[in-house]
């Protein structure tokens, strides 16, 4: 399949956010792991559905107006330099299953953190694609 080079930039740098988000994501699954057994320990979580949205909203724009354009939302925002800051939330599932079945608890988190990773690598993947095929354009 042959991406046009304009369409190119805009993919990578969306591809770019989903590399961001999912490395952060990371992080803060990681820590409900870890943590789940500290005293007064509260599992969170980054906002997925909501940077779903902005995603959505920017490919909107880009098929409508040929522009890539990240909107800040609530919890999350897209700063200038590339930058992706997200406000983690309390997770009021996690925090129920932790409470009431951890055995239950760690699966879901280890479910997120599969999910999470899958899609990281296909990110990461399309992008290693996108990037080699530029580089053998040039």
């Amino acid at each position: 399949m042959d991406i046009p080079a304009v369409k190119t930039d805009n993919i990578t740098e969306l591809l770019t956010q989903i590399l961001d988000f999912t490395e952060q994501r990371k992080e803060i699954l990681f820590r409900n792991i870890l943590d789940r057994s500290n005293p007064g320990f509260v599992p969170r979580d980054l906002p997925a559905a909501e940077f779903a949205q902005c995603l959505t909203q920017a490919l909107c724009e880009h098929l409508c107006r040929n522009r890539l354009l990240f909107c800040d939302s609530r919890h999350i925002r897209f700063e200038p330099n590339g930058n992706l800051k997200i406000e983690p939330l309390t997770d009021p599932e996690a925090h129920r299953l932790l409470t009431s079945n951890p055995s239950l608890y760690l699966q879901s988190q280890i479910q997120k953190l599969s999910e999470n990773l899958l899609n990281n690598r296909i990110a990461a993947e399309l992008l290693a694609h996108i990037k080699s095929k530029s580089a053998a354009a040039r």
